[in-house]
């Protein structure tokens, strides 16, 4: 094992060096055309479902800003209110009178995301089909600047940055590093035609393409990873418009988001199970995006086993060192075991984490986010040192689920 460490450790360096580099020069090759979107040609006609269970703290601002898009040709926005307990159902119908265009449809039973989804969009007359979620908050021109992609008539999706709105908390302030790393990644992703996901927050569907992968998988608890990657399998193209956003409230504490991005990696499991027998055929979808997904997943697992083995064997080395020292009644601390001995793997760590530190600047200086205060600069070392590491421990709790087919939603 000790002769392998070196290997694996070397080639997990590789890896995360190579994608480093990969997705620079992916962007210096296309930095000139960044921001840029299709002319608008056409004034699509857009209809918005928005699912909803529980809502009532954030759906009355999430209609509002629907209605406030500056786009003339929205049909309708259909509120699926999944059985909601609290006021979601009231506060919808509230706002009927005011906002002509607005439609409820009240479910008597859970059918969950994908499930209100499917119930709505068949219904819709528009060419395209958008869905943002209860707690979303689309820009102004947002459709204005994402329905001129469709003007290709391969593309079956577009999406969007997705920014946190509640930044009001250290732990959404770390998400927030998060989400911008995530869109500039993404957007590099449309270049090699592998974007692997259109997030739920504002995701725009050409409504043939919907028909063509008939609908959401109710029984994916990623559904838009999922339908993302049933469009790349029936050849539609996924397109990102930089240049707008969608905001959404994060959570705010460790728990909740826990088991927020738990139910994503048991989604992303089930969509790897799903579509496993497409690896290597499919265009991108088996080439690339399965297996750049699988080595995002679980790259973050080598990293901890290998530090777990470390630790692990420095503790019982420890252990019989003081052991022996005393059945032989010689010292067990000694001045040489303060002395941390430098080697080529502790520097290529260091690097490591300087060139993840130098790429994260530079997507905040790209995205014009502000990095000039003590606290903001005092965020990026702890995300990167502290709130990435706690993914691997995500990924076991899920694939412990996913193992125990224990799909839970909140």
């Amino acid at each position: 094992m000790v002769d392998i460490l070196p290997l694996v450790y070397l080639s997990y360096m590789f890896i995360s060096i190579y994608m480093l580099t990969l997705f620079l020069i992916i962007y210096f090759r296309n930095k000139h055309r960044f921001f840029t979107n299709p002319q608008l040609t056409k004034h699509y006609s857009v209809s918005f479902i928005t699912p909803a269970y529980n809502e009532q703290d954030t759906i009355k601002e999430t209609i509002e800003h629907v209605f406030a898009i500056d786009y003339d040709n929205i049909e309708e926005l259909i509120i699926i209110n999944d059985n909601s307990s609290d006021n979601t159902k009231q506060i919808v119908e509230s706002l009927l009178s005011k906002y002509p265009k607005l439609r409820i449809i009240n479910n008597d039973e859970n059918l969950g995301k994908a499930g209100g989804l499917n119930k709505a969009w068949p219904l819709t007359k528009s060419e395209l089909v958008a869905v943002v979620d209860a707690d979303s908050f689309p820009k102004e021109d947002s459709l204005k600047k994402m329905v001129g992609f469709f003007d290709n008539p391969k593309v079956g999706a577009v999406t969007c940055p997705v920014l946190v709105r509640n930044k009001n908390t250290f732990w959404a302030k770390l998400q927030h590093i998060e989400y911008i790393a995530i869109s500039f990644g993404r957007k590099l992703l449309e270049y090699v035609d592998a974007i692997y996901v259109t997030p739920g927050p504002l995701a725009l569907y050409r409504k043939s393409a919907l028909i063509d992968i008939k609908g959401f998988d109710e029984n994916n608890m990623t559904e838009d990873i999922e339908a993302t990657w049933h469009l790349a399998y029936n050849n539609w193209d996924r397109k990102m418009s930089l240049d707008t956003g969608v905001s959404s409230q994060v959570p705010t504490k460790l728990k909740p988001w826990f088991i927020q991005r738990r139910r994503w990696n048991i989604g992303g499991l089930q969509c790897i199970t799903k579509y496993w027998h497409a690896i290597g055929k499919k265009g991108m979808l088996g080439t690339f995006i399965i297996p750049f997904f699988i080595l995002n997943m679980f790259l973050g697992l080598v990293g901890l086993s290998i530090f777990f083995y470390l630790i692990g064997t420095r503790l019982i080395s420890n252990y019989l060192s003081v052991k022996y020292s005393i059945i032989a009644n010689t010292p067990f601390i000694t001045s040489e075991q303060f002395i941390i001995t430098p080697s080529i793997l502790n520097y290529l760590g260091v690097i490591l984490f300087a060139a993840g530190l130098i790429y994260l600047l530079l997507i905040l200086s790209i995205l014009g986010e502000r990095i000039k205060t003590k606290e903001n600069i005092l965020n990026l070392p702890f995300y990167l040192i502290f709130y990435l590491i706690l993914y691997p421990f995500i990924m076991i709790n899920a694939i412990w689920n996913f193992y125990r087919k224990k799909y839970i939603w909140r």
